[in-house]
């Protein structure tokens, strides 16, 4: 039986109000004052069942619940008589539950279209080379998978064969559609837009790149924040507190309804709810958005943040050197370029892969003798001439010399933040080209915004060399930059910050060799690709490595924490307003203090919920 009333609140809840409805019309219409004390003590009774079995499954585990409260004012109105109040005071809590609910799904709506988006079924090859569809989970490793036109990729893998675009909103957030051909990887609960392709499974069900995503944003909702820890214990102490009020109220003023409206008006709920659903929605609002917030600590965390240490490579930069300036000296360059492609094929360096894709197509020749000089560069003979590429000291050690002008040439290269590489012919130099890795698109906005949210220092930690980190702080206008630092000194340089200096740090890297400072900082921010590392090693990551989420998820977090003060200081608001009311005015009473207090709770919730349209404004 208390099963079956508390499944059916909301059918309860719709009888009561009914039977309340049916009562005023009785007395408005026929004056029947029988009829209407009638109707609404069915009202009351119905209304009170399922928050008195709340309240004693509360008590059972020690614990004085909002249900305790509206249980005893209800008791007490009976006591005195005041039907309607009973009636009226059950009903609304039932219903404002039932609103409550409601609402509090609508900010679980980006979840939900997560875990929507999940595949349920795959094209499976059987030995005969035949495709059948089979349960996702029956799908294993080493699996080929056929996927067509507008259906789900069911597991994170490589394309073997076909070719077309994918929608890989789910995963990043970004809903262009991305071009895959064979080799490329895809994800799991991702959409093949167009084309048919031939997968091979990596990894399979939970250990795909959207099961784990859909894994730690559940996760993140059920994790609390030191402000929804700190409400608990507060509202464990503070509605026994209420209640001995009440007492302390009978007891002086002998006036038992007073009493029980401080009960009805003391409940706590919007403070009990209001931090949690902006908590919900936010994150929520991070997931569709490709920003991964692991929890509400970290959204506090986030949104106190003064200084934000960076990474260079792939996470400023793209991460793919390419041959930014370039120097010619003396005639026949286009051989020369030829020999220095045909030199630079046989290397897996990327420079080498830098400077392949500069040339473009040329004449390859033979290359015979090499010669690979450790830190250097390479020697080799190539149509019988001896080629040297490499950096300075290998033209020091061919003995080639530089003219002013060449020289002159190094120094501003060096000085841009360029890689050399060096080409020289027979003992003389024919070729410079200055090879750097470019800054991403869009950093040098993203770094503006990150200011404007309030972020004091922006610092950046780098093991290249300090000319080349120099030039890239300069370009980007960084607070401070570091070159030379091994993965153990930027760690070193984060502990400073943080015991020393006493800043709230963030460290945003791409979550591999970066670890130690990950694990350090405050909050780690994965430039995370979708990688297993960067989703496991960060509190924070930015899926398919995309900066400009960035911006948005410390936007973001901020949006939540005021959220948050805003819910607490309207809970707060309402129940001393109405308190005041009640004993220095005449205005409240039960009904009107129950009708706000439902009300607050709504309001709370749809203050919430605001922060799933969240959108950090240019």
């Amino acid at each position: 039986m208390p099963r079956y009333i508390l499944r059916n609140k909301n059918k309860i809840a719709l009888m009561s109000g009914v039977l309340i409805a049916l009562g005023f019309l009785s007395k408005w219409t026929m004056g029947n004052q029988v009829l209407f004390e009638g109707a609404l003590i069915m009202a009351a009774l119905f209304g009170v069942a399922p928050v008195a079995l709340q309240a004693y499954q509360a008590l059972r585990v020690k614990v004085v619940s909002i249900d305790v409260l509206v249980t005893i004012a209800v008791l007490g109105a009976f006591f005195i008589r005041n039907f309607e109040e009973a009636a009226i005071v059950t009903f609304l809590f039932l219903f404002g539950a039932f609103l409550e609910q409601r609402t509090l799904n609508k900010t679980r709506s980006a979840i939900k279209a997560l875990t929507e988006l999940a595949p349920e079924s795959a094209l499976k090859r059987q030995e005969d080379g035949a495709f059948v569809e089979v349960e996702v989970d029956e799908v294993a490793v080493g699996d080929v998978l056929l996927v067509k036109t507008g259906a789900k990729i069911p597991v994170d893998g490589h394309v073997v064969a076909g070719e077309g675009s994918v929608n890989e909103a789910s995963i990043t957030g970004e809903s262009l559609p991305v071009a895959k051909e064979k080799g490329s990887k895809v994800y799991a609960g991702t959409i093949l837009d167009n084309g048919t392709i031939q997968v091979v499974a990596d990894r399979v069900g939970e250990d795909t790149t959207f099961g784990k995503i859909i894994e730690l944003v559940e996760e993140a909702q059920d994790s609390k924040s030191v402000a929804e820890r700190f409400i608990d214990r507060f509202a464990k102490y503070y509605t026994p507190a209420v209640l001995v009020l009440a007492l302390i109220v009978w007891l002086f003023s002998r006036r038992l309804e007073l009493a029980i409206t401080i009960l009805v008006l003391g409940c706590p709920g919007a403070l009990v709810i209001g931090v949690p659903v902006s908590n919900v929605a936010g994150i929520g609002n991070g997931a569709k958005h490709g920003v991964l917030l692991k929890g509400s600590e970290v959204v506090s965390a986030l949104s106190r943040v003064q200084t934000m240490v960076f990474d260079k490579t792939g996470t400023l930069t793209v991460g793919k050197p390419v041959v930014a300036e370039t120097e010619y000296y003396g005639d026949n360059i286009e051989e020369v370029l030829g020999y220095l492609a045909s030199v630079e094929r046989e290397s897996d360096h990327p420079l080498a892969k830098a400077v392949l894709e500069a040339i473009g197509a040329t004449e390859f020749w033979p290359v015979e003798a090499t010669e690979v000089v450790k830190g250097a560069g390479i020697v080799a003979r190539v149509n019988g001439h001896r080629i040297a590429v490499g950096n300075v000291a290998l033209m020091e050690r061919e003995k080639v010399e530089l003219s002013a002008k060449a020289r002159a040439d190094v120094a501003r290269f060096e000085k841009n933040g360029n890689s050399l590489v060096l080409t020289a012919v027979n003992g003389e130099l024919k070729v410079l080209l200055g090879v750097r890795d470019r800054i991403r698109p869009g950093v040098q906005a993203d770094l503006r915004r990150l200011k404007k949210l309030g972020v004091e220092n922006l610092v950046m930690l780098s093991g290249d060399n300090q000319g080349t980190v120099d030039a890239v702080s300069r370009e980007l206008g960084l607070t401070e930059a570091h070159g030379h630092m091994l993965p153990e000194e930027k760690a070193a340089y984060i502990k400073r910050l943080i015991e020393e200096e006493g800043q709230v740090v963030a460290f945003v890297g791409d979550g591999v060799n970066d670890s130690p400072s990950l694990a350090l900082a405050h909050i780690g921010i994965a430039m995370g690709g979708g990688t297993d590392v960067a989703i496991e090693t960060s509190d924070v990551v930015l899926m398919n490595s995309d900066f400009s989420r960035l911006p948005h998820a410390l936007g973001l977090a901020k949006a939540i924490v005021r959220n948050m003060k805003q819910n607490i200081f309207l809970a707060v608001g309402v129940v001393f307003v109405l308190l005041a009311g009640l004993l220095f005015s005449d205005w409240v009473n039960m009904s009107v203090g129950m009708l706000v207090h439902e009300g607050s709770i709504l309001a709370v919730i749809f203050n919430g919920m605001r922060l799933l349209r969240y959108r950090l404004s240019s």
